[in-house]
């Protein structure tokens, strides 16, 4: 068994000075920038809408968001393949190189697209900031030790996550959310040079399949390597499938051609990975395993209830308590515990019996519990202890965070292993998108619809109507039993959503059924 000061890399390893490092040591210098991207990502969540207005395009505020995300999810997967060809660490600081230079561009941007720019190129590197260290770690330890590696490291991204909107906003009012973009710069630079220090430079030998050693292969060699045409259309497939659904105002023909788009984009994907493509950017015999596509489909599923659920709850709070932005966002917190506590007791659960399926099946009940008692609990004023309810949903996406990955993990072989993790981070990428979008389409339908009925005979009913649906905020200025009226609409919105949630829980529980169970002692995954 091997320990911190000899990870296991497999047989026939050639091993460099830096992995004999101790694997604490590596996955300090990684939760770096782990730490930077999700702190980051709420920060600017939280100011977007300051950022805009003062580049004087308030209306296109969400776009800083929208062009983070399209960018991720289509650099994701990428990341896997490439790192097998040119190395961890050589990835890792291209990830960091990109995610700074978009931190630059957004905090000098003398316009709103120069920012939504810097975004964009944020979002490339941010993609690999994430799903490389976990990478790495499947790299370093054996596959009973994964679990432990990646909650300390799920712990750092929550708290990140959890100061970044309130301190990046504190450095927006204070010195300027300038420097809270050029602030960045200088720890993904100590982060680069540490990992060209410390971290190990190992790849994937195409000959071999096991990980080797820069010193294996020539960089004319590696490019010779790379899928390009698979790589090409994989991301035109991506971005024009998550464009219209991040941009819920796309008329019905704009719509209908990214659809198309992404259809013929990921047919022609599928015809040059299988019939001409050398070295698949993504191998598409990895979707015949029930390992790997029951494990894709768990994380989609439990990230878009999740999401969705984070999404309504502050909203929520907003319009029945009229409560601040803060305050509302603050109920979230016990479910941000839930997922920090659960996610270390499953990752140390997995490594003391060395199974996994069961925490999925606890995960999945939780979930689709939380969901459906706020779906039929929260149709009003609430307690403080209803407000809790949303407690299982953290627990259970905690255990998901945990188990979910090592269960891919049990299934792929070494030589795989890059490459399926990067799908499976972008099987969470799009269930975030989708869980979002699908929540806010349910109560924008909802809300329309019912505010057209309890509204009938009013006369500034269509007034009303607008106001609403162009700023939900509008709400706040309502008095008496009309302000009481349009709440109750917008709760009962909320509560079909909530029921969606409860729908992609139990599909979640489904393919966890369906999903085997295989042992975590072998290095080789068994590929079922």
């Amino acid at each position: 068994m091997a320990d911190e000061q000899s990870p296991l890399l497999g047989h026939d390893v050639e091993v460099d000075a830096p992995q004999r490092r101790p694997v604490s040591v590596i996955i300090g210098v990684l939760v770096i920038g782990v730490f930077i991207a999700n702190a980051e990502g709420s920060f600017v969540l939280a100011t977007n809408s300051q950022i805009a207005s003062d580049l004087g395009s308030p209306k296109d505020a969400s776009w800083l968001v929208t062009s983070y995300i399209l960018a991720m999810s289509a650099a994701q997967p990428l990341y896997g393949k490439l790192s097998d060809i040119f190395g961890r660490s050589s990835l890792l600081i291209t990830a960091y190189s990109f995610f700074s230079l978009g931190c630059l561009i957004c905090g000098l941007a003398p316009s709103l697209p120069t920012a939504i720019l810097g975004r964009a190129i944020s979002g490339i590197g941010g993609a690999g900031m994430g799903s490389l260290v976990s990478i790495l770690i499947t790299d370093l330890v054996p596959r009973r030790d994964i679990a432990p590696w990646r909650s300390y490291v799920n712990v750092i991204a929550t708290v990140a996550r959890m100061l970044g909107g309130p301190v990046g906003g504190y450095l927006a009012d204070s010195v300027g959310w300038r420097w809270s973009f050029l602030g960045q710069c200088p720890p993904t630079l100590i982060a680069i040079i540490l990992t060209a220090r410390l971290i190990p430079s190992n790849f994937i030998d195409k000959d071999t399949g096991t990980l080797a050693t820069p010193s294996s292969s020539t960089n004319s060699a590696r490019f010779a390597r790379i899928d390009w045409a698979g790589s090409l259309f994989m991301v035109v497939a991506i971005v024009s499938l998550l464009l219209p659904l991040e941009m819920a105002g796309l008329r019905l023909e704009w719509l209908l051609g990214c659809l198309i788009v992404s259809s013929v984009a990921t047919s022609l994907f599928v015809v040059i990975e299988l019939r001409w493509a050398k070295e698949p950017i993504f191998p598409i015999r990895l979707l015949s395993s029930r390992t790997v596509v029951f494990s894709y489909l768990i994380t989609f599923f439990q990230t878009s209830a999740q999401l969705g659920m984070m999404y309504s709850v502050p909203l929520f709070f907003r319009l029945v308590d009229n409560a601040s932005a803060s305050v509302a966002g603050a109920h979230l917190f016990p479910a941000i515990a839930g997922v920090t506590v659960a996610g270390l007791a499953g990752g140390f659960a997995i490594k003391r019996f060395g199974r996994y399926k069961w925490l999925l099946i606890i995960a999945t009940v939780l979930s689709s519990a939380c969901y459906l008692l706020l779906a039929f609990r929260w149709t009003g004023r609430i307690n403080m202890w209803e407000s809790l309810y949303i407690i299982p949903g953290g627990l259970g996406n905690g255990l998901v965070q945990a188990a979910g990955f090592i269960a891919l993990t049990s299934g792929v072989v070494k030589a795989d292993m890059a490459v399926a993790s990067s799908g499976y981070y972008l099987s969470s990428n799009i269930g975030t998108v989708l869980g979002i979008a699908a929540t806010n389409a349910i109560f924008q339908t909802s809300l329309r619809h019912g505010l057209e009925r309890q509204l009938e005979g009013c006369e500034s009913r269509r007034e009303i109507i607008d106001a609403i649906l162009s700023n939900i905020d509008y709400i706040r200025e309502l008095k008496g039993p009309l302000r009481d009226t349009v709440v109750g609409v917008c709760v009962q919105g909320l509560e079909y959503g909530h029921v969606a949630q409860s729908v992609c829980a139990v599909a979640a529980l489904m393919s966890v059924v369906l999903l085997p169970e295989l042992g975590l002692e072998s290095e080789e995954g068994e590929g079922t």
